[in-house]
C-alpha cells in the first residue's frame, strides 16, 4: 500500500503542479496586458511592470490552487482509469476507501501549502507590489472617499487627504470631541510621519472652541498619540481578501472598538480560514470521476467537467460574498456556504457511485 500511495502522490502532485503553472501563466499574462496601460507613467518602466507581475504571482497561486488540485486529480484518475490501473489496484485488494484516503492526504498537503502562501507570502508580496507601483507612478494610496480617508480614533474623527506608499500623511484634519460629542478642538497639519510610537506632525494649526471664544494657534511641529499606526494604514495597500488572517483580525478589532462596520473584513477572515479546506473538497469531487467507467466519458470530457466545477466554485464564492454584504448575512455563512454546498455535492456523488 505504501508503494501505491507514493505512486498516487507522485502522479497527482506532478499533474497539479503542471496545471498550477498553466493557470499562473495565464493570469500573469492578463496582469501584464493590464499593466502595460500604465507603462511610462512616472518612473513605471517595463522592468517594474515585470517585477509587479512577478510579485502578484503568489496571490494567483493562492487563488487557483483548489482548482488546480481538482484538475490535477481528475486528470490523474482519468489516466489511471484509461490504463485500467484502478482496476488492477482494486483486484490487488486496495479498496476505494484506501484510494480515497490516499488522495485526501495529498489534498491535505495542498491545503497546508495554500494556507501558508495565503498567510506568509501573499500579504507581503501584494503590499510590496502595490507600494512599488504607487511610488513609481507618483500616486497616492487609494482613498475611500473623494475627501480622503476617514478614521475614528476614540472620540476623535480623523480625515487624511493623502496617504503615501511610505505611510507618511499629507493634509491631516483631526476633529476632537468631548464625551457629549461637542466639537472641542480641530487640528490641521500639512504633513506627518510616524516615529517612536507617535506621529510627528508638521505645520499644525490648532483651533480650540471654548464656550465664549475661539482660540487659534500655530505650531511648526507637534506630536500626536493615536491608535492609528502605519500597520493599520497598510490595509489600504492590500484588499482584505489578501491580508494575513492575523492582521485582518486586529483590523476588525480596531473597527469594532470604534463601532464601525466590519462585515466585509469578517467575511474575508472566515474565507481565509475556510479556503484551504477547498483543496480537500476538490479531491472529493474528483474521486467519482476517476471510478466512472471509460465508456461514460473520456479524459477530455472529465477535464471539461472539472473546469466547469472549478469555475462554478469560484463564481459561487464571489457571489456569496456580495450577497452576504448586500443582505447582511452572518459572515461565517457567506464564507463557508459555497464550500459546504460543494462538499455535500461531492459526498452525494460518492454515495451514488457506491450504489451503482
Amino acid at each position: 500500500m505504501r508503494i501505491i500511495n507514493r505512486y498516487l502522490a507522485q502522479e497527482i502532485l506532478s499533474s497539479t503542479l503542471l496545471v498550477t503553472l498553466g493557470l499562473l501563466a495565464m493570469f500573469s499574462f492578463f496582469d501584464l496586458i493590464q499593466e502595460l496601460d500604465s507603462l511610462g507613467h512616472g518612473n513605471y518602466h517595463l522592468g517594474m511592470v515585470l517585477f509587479f507581475v512577478l510579485l502578484s504571482a503568489p496571490g494567483h497561486i493562492y487563488e487557483v490552487t483548489p482548482v488546480a488540485v481538482l484538475l490535477g486529480a481528475l486528470y490523474s484518475l482519468a489516466q489511471f482509469a484509461r490504463h485500467s490501473e484502478l482496476v488492477v489496484m482494486r483486484v490487488s485488494g486496495v479498496s476505494r476507501a484506501n484510494i480515497g484516503l490516499a488522495l485526501l492526504r495529498i489534498g491535505a498537503i495542498f491545503a497546508v501549502l495554500t494556507f501558508l502562501i495565503g498567510e506568509l507570502v501573499t500579504p507581503i508580496t501584494e503590499k510590496t507590489a502595490q507600494k512599488m507601483r504607487l511610488q513609481a507612478k507618483n500616486d497616492v494610496v487609494a482613498q475611500e472617499f473623494r475627501s480622503g480617508l476617514w478614521v475614528k480614533d476614540g472620540t476623535s474623527f480623523v480625515n487624511i487627504e493623502e496617504v503615501l506608499p511610505d505611510a507618511s500623511l499629507h493634509d491631516i484634519h483631526i476633529y476632537e470631541f468631548d464625551p457629549d460629542f461637542r466639537l472641542r478642538v480641530v487640528n490641521n497639519a500639512k504633513s506627518g510621519f510616524y516615529e517612536k510610537e507617535r506621529w510627528n506632525l508638521r505645520d499644525v494649526t490648532q483651533t480650540s472652541f471654548a464656550e465664549k471664544k475661539i482660540r487659534i494657534a500655530h505650531y511648526d511641529q507637534a506630536y500626536w498619540q493615536s491608535v492609528i499606526k502605519p500597520e493599520l494604514l497598510n490595509v489600504l495597500l492590500v484588499v482584505p481578501e489578501k491580508m494575513a488572517a492575523w492582521n485582518l483580525y486586529f483590523y476588525i478589532k480596531h473597527l469594532s472598538d470604534n463601532h464601525q462596520k466590519t462585515t466585509r473584513q469578517q467575511i474575508a477572515l472566515w474565507s481565509k480560514l475556510v479556503y484551504p479546506i477547498a483543496c480537500l473538497v476538490m479531491v472529493i469531487l474528483a474521486l467519482p470521476f476517476g471510478f466512472l467507467q471509460q465508456r461514460t466519458g473520456g479524459i477530455g470530457a472529465k477535464i471539461f467537467a472539472g473546469i466547469m466545477i472549478g469555475i462554478s466554485y469560484q463564481v459561487f464564492n464571489r457571489l456569496f460574498v456580495h450577497l452576504g454584504l448586500l443582505n447582511d448575512w452572518a459572515p461565517i455563512v457567506s464564507a463557508t456556504l459555497p464550500t459546504l454546498l460543494f462538499l455535500m455535492g461531492g459526498m452525494a456523488m460518492l454515495v451514488w457511485m457506491e450504489k451503482r
